[in-house]
């Protein structure tokens, strides 16, 4: 047999073995829930055939919800990644620097004054992240003169203390439906998801994403430092503050799709780095894939692991995020 048939090099096991834990997870999610559906009959329905039931449950209840888990584990893993690299801190993401509670204020804020529909709580998502994002930039300006990476990671900390705080009075006093349904969006859930989620989620993550990847060669300059970057003609202020601006919107984009899901953009950009990726184009890249594999697993897990009781998906999120979190902070301490 010629040795010239092409086999998979060594660097691309990492895209295969993403690739093929995106399709299990995939399929793991739309077979297992209330009413098992066989694979045959799962992959049935995907070829346009099935039983009315299992079309019903696929296309209806656990098809919208695997794909939003996908996009928002894709998008929060790129935000992540990019965030790391513009703040040169491999600590830093969404959940942390304060841009899901912005964004969590102002949805929390739309349902406690009443607002129906889901574009009145995505656009007050992507407002409290911009006011978020703004504040953080300003208090690091303020200190600093300009946005010096690790004053700006200091104030998103100080933002998002400030947003948990508006958050717990926005709910004092708001009827106890509102208040369960504002703590559930909080911890993070993909039940709800329609086609039309879906449609709104994938328009952000590939619109703001994609424009992460565009500008990843501003993120492998800005890893350089600050002086490296400007002599290979790269502003580094701008290039740092544009990238933080898309890494937070993108990060709004899922808080408005699937509540506050913390600690998947700190996590899965190091997963990514373990496996290969150097340069932050692939980087970007391969966290997107992992993320969004890992978190429909997640969702998975928050449906079945005490069925019929879900789990909030955040605090699945959280309960190997803070772990790692800690290992990761020791490292850098030692």
């Amino acid at each position: 047999m010629s040795e010239r048939i092409a086999r998979p090099t060594a660097t691309s096991w990492p895209w295969i073995a993403g690739l093929v834990l995106l399709v299990l997870a995939a399929l793991a999610g739309l077979m297992f829930g209330a009413v098992p559906i066989a694979l045959a009959d799962a992959l049935a329905v995907l070829r346009g055939e099935g039983s009315d039931t299992a079309r019903t449950i696929i296309a209806v209840l656990r098809g919208p919800r695997v794909v939003l888990a996908a996009l928002v584990g894709a998008g929060l893993a790129m935000s992540g990644g990019a965030l790391q690299g513009t703040l040169r801190n491999p600590l830093a993401e969404p959940y942390l620097l304060g841009v899901s509670g912005g964004a969590a204020v102002g949805a929390v804020l739309a349902i406690v004054v009443g607002a129906e529909g889901p574009t009145v709580i995505t656009a007050s998502a992507f407002g409290g992240a911009a006011v978020a994002t703004a504040l953080a930039t300003g208090i690091a300006r303020l200190a600093g003169g300009r946005g010096d990476p690790r004053l700006l990671l200091m104030a998103g900390v100080v933002v998002g203390a400030f947003a948990n705080a508006a958050i717990m009075v926005l709910l004092a006093d708001a009827p106890p439906d509102q208040v369960r349904g504002a703590l559930w969006w909080m911890m993070g859930s993909v039940r709800d998801a329609t086609w039309a989620s879906v449609l709104r989620t994938a328009i952000g993550v590939v619109v703001l994403g994609g424009t992460l990847v565009w500008w990843a060669r501003d993120l492998d300059v800005l890893a350089l430092g600050e002086e490296p970057a400007a002599a290979l003609g790269v502003d580094p202020e701008r290039a740092a503050r544009r990238v933080f601006l898309v890494g937070s919107w993108l990060a709004a984009a899922t808080v408005a799709a699937a509540g506050l899901i913390g600690f998947v953009g700190l996590v899965v950009p190091h997963i990514a780095r373990a496996l290969g990726a150097r340069q932050h184009r692939p980087l970007l890249l391969l966290a997107a894939l992992y993320g969004a594999g890992l978190l429909v697993v997640a969702d998975l897990a928050a449906r079945t692991v005490r069925a019929p009781v879900e789990l909030p998906l955040g605090a699945l999120t959280a309960l190997v995020g803070v772990p790692f979190f800690l290992a990761r902070l020791r490292k850098l301490a030692s």
